[in-house]
Formats: C-alpha cells, structure tokens, sequence
C-alpha cells in the first residue's frame, strides 16, 4: 500500500479537494508567470508558499538563483521577504553561474532534509532541465521529503515530472483604509498535476500576518484569467511593488 503523502493545506476548500489536502512536500511543483509582466506575481507567489510551508518550522528556505535571473529579476531583499511574512534570517540565497549548476546544486539541495523548501528561479526555456533532470529532482525531493518550487519564467511548459504544474498572475488587491495598498492577490491556474483534476482557476489573497492564503474578498469563485489582461490587473502588479522590490 503506497505511504501517504504529507501536504501542506492551503485552507481553502476547493483548492485543498482538488490537491488531494493541499501542495504536497517532498515533490516538484513548476510555477509559470501567465504573461512576462507577471515575474513579480511569480516570486511573490513562490516567497508567500515557502512562509506559508515554513509555518511553526525552525527551518530554512533556500532560493537558488542563476547570474542570468539576477540579471532580470533583480536583487532579492530581506526586507521585501520580512513585508510577505517571511524571516529574513532564516532564508539563505544560493548564486549559481548558469542552468547547469543551477540544477546541480537544487538536486545537492533536495538531498538535505533540514530545509523547509527549495526553490529554484530559472529564466527561459532552459534546454538543460529535460525529463531525466526533471527526474533526478522529482526524486532528490521525494526521497527528503522536502518540496522544491521550480519557478519557471519566461518560459513554455514542457514535460517534466513535476507533480503540479501552476500558472501565476498579479490581480487587482481591495485597498486598505486611506487607500493604502492592499494584500497582494493572485490568479492562480493549475496548469497539469499528477493523477488529479486540473484546469481550475483560484483568486488568493495572501496574509502575511496569519501567513496564509485566502478567497480574495470580491472574488470566491473561479475566476478565468482574460487573455488580454485588463488594466485593474496592472493596479494589481502594482500593489506587487513589494514582491517587485525582493526581486
């Protein structure tokens, strides 16, 4: 009988029936920007699920970078981390020259049991990352138990034994009192996922204080994405500032 799974709940219902409990650990989940503008949305995204997933652990995140991703998405900052819920002083960022060592050292990574989660930012179509790589990291990760974010921008989705598959956009947020920006949203699809449903859309609204995602207030129902991205989407990017500015 094969051994259950241990998830991470998302706390929304639909989401978590659909997940089978919610993002499962110890497996690759890819996340792709639905268009380029949406980079910001991504690593938003990805620094809210490893708070979230850190949640009551005393572990550490790591996020592994090539010289080209810091080149296009900018610096990541601690305070841009700590803004999101995060504890700055226990992330460490990992630098790597190219693709290939960028899949080297997540593989070197997903064999250390001590980390929370993984994360690994990659830009393009990144030839490298073929199914035998996607393979090794499936297994480094299922083996430790610890889940990698494979974050994927600028780039289409190919095969890959990833056991999800997301695409990620920015969304308008409800501003605060005193037209303060409001909580960063997200339209969420998930894209593929292992022997499960797929092709459902959310709107989450992340807390970085509860470090959880919930319905966006004026959105609890699935939401599709439009194709041409309306302007209240770009309101949305905006209210990103702070995922823009950790990147």
């Amino acid at each position: 009988m094969q051994a259950e799974v241990p998830c991470k709940a998302f706390g929304i219902a639909s989401l978590d029936k659909t997940l089978g409990g919610g993002l499962a650990r110890g497996r690759v989940h890819e996340v792709y920007a639905a268009e380029p503008d949406d980079a910001a949305a991504v690593i938003g995204f990805a620094m809210a699920l490893a708070n979230g997933l850190a949640r009551n652990e005393q572990r550490t995140t790591l996020w592994l970078r090539s010289m080209r991703a810091m080149r296009l998405g900018g610096v990541l900052q601690a305070q841009g981390w700590a803004e999101l819920g995060g504890a700055p002083d226990m992330a460490l960022l990992g630098m790597v020259p190219d693709a290939m060592a960028l899949l080297r050292a997540t593989v070197e990574a997903l064999r250390c049991p001590a980390l929370s989660v993984v994360i690994a930012e990659s830009w393009g179509s990144m030839r490298e990352l073929d199914l035998t790589a996607s393979r090794r990291l499936a297994l480094a990760a299922e083996k430790s138990g610890v889940p990698l974010l494979l974050l994927r921008l600028e780039a289409e989705p190919v095969p890959s034994a990833a056991q999800t598959r997301w695409q990620v956009a920015s969304a308008p947020s409800q501003a605060l009192p005193g037209n303060a920006s409001g909580a960063p949203v997200f339209d969420i699809t998930l894209l593929r996922q292992k022997s499960g449903p797929c092709g459902m859309n959310w709107r989450l609204e992340w807390d970085r204080d509860r470090r959880i995602f919930r319905e966006a207030p004026l959105s609890g129902l699935v939401v599709p994405v439009p194709a041409d991205r309306p302007d209240a989407a770009g309101a949305g990017r905006q209210r990103l500032a702070i995922a823009r500015s950790a990147a």
